[in-house]
């Protein structure tokens, strides 16, 4: 996970592709890359293999009693069905008595006869993504209908989150000028500048936010999720989390193996590894997207990064050039406000893409503008996506809310530029094209003013009910090999592979997905194991 812009993330108003996005982010810094998982960290793999994710003990403690027993007052909200609530939780589960965060909830009646099989939570993503929207934008009326019409679906915004007391950091004027730092420095001055818009993001937070800062790790998102199982009067937590999400649904099902039901954890996170390694292994998703990419770009007429024969490599040479001329000569975009499109900018915009196949025309038509006629609109309307900018220059708390909970979750990949130019070296082998500016991004952590409260663990969950972990064997945010790993950890892990491209697999097109994981819902039978679906 990052902590700046990082790719993926979730959108404000969603069609059923940016939907997905939502699930994509994983927090980065600096570019903000998304691809959802705890936070970051020095420490390697090996020196936690050991750890474990400790359950809590079966008997809710009494001090927490008053939240577990709580009414909740639901009121129309949103789209036509949809109705809304506010669940209370303990700011602080060490300590009670210290207040409360005030969370949002929203659902959806199962649509069908009879009674349902329960409630059905959701989470696209981010961290920082809004499981309200995107619940009243795809889930609550784009799963199939034979899930609608059996579960109620429910969102809920995690705390730090969107309408639960949002973590709120620079204005968009502030953020603007983020977005657009430099995101690899070629000399001191440009160096300080991006430590400086770093601090000063970092900071920020922390003085418009501090109250939440301390008390919005995954841990404590999943300990809220108990909460609502039990206020929703569900004996089992029945959910579906993409991207990040899968790492908020492990974190239940090891605090709650005995309360898990039908989990499907897709895109997912390897909760056993550390923030550097997280970061790398994201950058070389990202690079394996990229080529995928660019043998399609190239078989296309309108390609403006190589035509029939020009390999991935060259097709990325030609666009780390264009970068460098952004870079030093950033062009128009028509922006109201000013903005022009340089190479942070263009390089978000480029990654924002990489989560969906269904974004690389979108992606060449972009290119094709700015490269060919100047024009950087089309570019940084994909970054502005990405980010949650709307045209009137608001941003979502998206960002803010993924630096607090990656910095929080895992210690910083980073303590310092130094350990960044040690490191290039490796970042720019798993990509030429986003090695250097996806390294710079993880340095985001390093300056934040909470000290991080989670380290890497492995997620056992024994004796949980079987868990169905989806993985993409392309996917950019998330790479596969994390699913095989988070499948070997649960000890009920079942591992779905899609063989594609794309960031998460539900809902994409894949008869054979859709249907192993609608059967699962449905009826509690998982999938074979080892089953594979293109």
């Amino acid at each position: 996970m990052h902590t700046r812009p990082t790719p993926g993330r979730s959108r404000g108003t969603r069609t059923r592709a940016t939907a997905r996005l939502a699930a994509a982010l994983l927090g980065t810094a600096a570019l903000l890359v998304s691809a959802c998982s705890p936070g970051s960290s020095t420490t390697s793999a090996g020196d936690t293999a050991e750890a474990a994710l400790a359950a809590l003990p079966r008997a809710t403690p009494s001090a927490l009693s008053a939240y577990y027993t709580q009414q909740l007052h639901w009121s129309s909200c949103g789209a036509t069905g949809f109705q809304c609530a506010t669940m209370k939780a303990p700011l602080d589960y060490d300590n009670p008595g210290a207040g409360d965060v005030r969370l949002a909830v929203a659902r959806k009646r199962a649509t069908g006869k009879g009674k349902p099989i329960g409630s059905l939570l959701v989470n696209p993503g981010g961290p920082g993504g809004s499981a309200i929207d995107y619940l009243q934008s795809y889930a609550g009326i784009g799963y199939p209908a034979d899930v609608r019409a059996h579960y109620d679906m429910v969102g809920m915004d995690p705390r730090g989150v969107a309408r639960s007391e949002p973590v709120q950091c620079l204005d968009g004027r502030q953020m603007d000028a983020y977005a657009q730092t430099d995101m690899t420095p070629d000399d001191q001055q440009e160096q300080g500048a991006l430590v400086a818009a770093d601090k000063k993001f970092d900071e920020s937070c922390g003085a418009h936010s501090a109250r939440l800062l301390r008390h919005v790790s995954t841990v404590e998102a999943a300990r809220d999720m108990d909460i609502l199982r039990a206020v929703l009067g569900d004996p089992k937590l029945n959910y579906v989390g993409a991207s990040y999400g899968t790492f908020l649904g492990a974190t239940y099902a090891g605090l709650f193996p005995d309360r898990v039901g039908r989990m499907v954890l897709d895109g997912a996170m390897d909760p056993s590894i550390d923030a550097r390694t997280l970061n790398l292994d994201q950058t070389a998703g990202f690079e394996t997207a990229f080529q995928a990419f660019s043998k399609d770009c190239v078989r296309h007429s309108d390609c403006p990064l190589g035509g029939k024969g020009t390999t991935p490599a060259q097709v990325g040479d030609h666009l780390k050039a264009f970068f460098r001329q952004l870079d030093a000569h950033p062009i128009p975009a028509g922006d109201a406000n000013g903005r022009k499109l340089g190479e942070a900018l263009a390089t978000t915009g480029v990654i924002a893409a990489m989560y969906d196949q269904g974004e690389w025309e979108q992606l060449r038509e972009a290119l094709t503008s700015a490269m060919k006629q100047n024009d950087g609109a089309s570019l940084l309307a994909l970054s502005d996506s990405y980010y949650e900018r709307d045209a009137g220059g608001h941003y979502s708390d998206l960002m803010m809310a993924n630096a607090a909970v990656n910095c929080l979750d895992l210690p910083p990949a980073f303590t310092g530029p130094d350990q960044v130019r040690q490191a290039l070296p490796t970042f720019e082998k798993a990509s030429p094209v986003f090695g250097a500016p996806l390294a710079w991004a993880a340095l985001s952590c390093a300056y934040w003013p909470v000290k991080a409260t989670g380290k890497p663990h492995r997620i056992e969950a024994k004796g949980a009910a079987p868990i169905v972990v989806v993985g993409t064997t392309r996917d950019p945010a998330t790479p596969y090999r994390w699913a095989q790993s988070l499948s070997r950890q649960l000890s009920s892990g079942r591992l779905l592979t899609y063989v594609g491209d794309g960031h998460t697999a539900y809902g994409r097109g894949s008869t054979c997905i859709d249907t192993a994981i609608n059967t699962y819902l449905l009826h509690g039978t998982p999938p074979t194991a080892g089953k594979r679906c293109s």
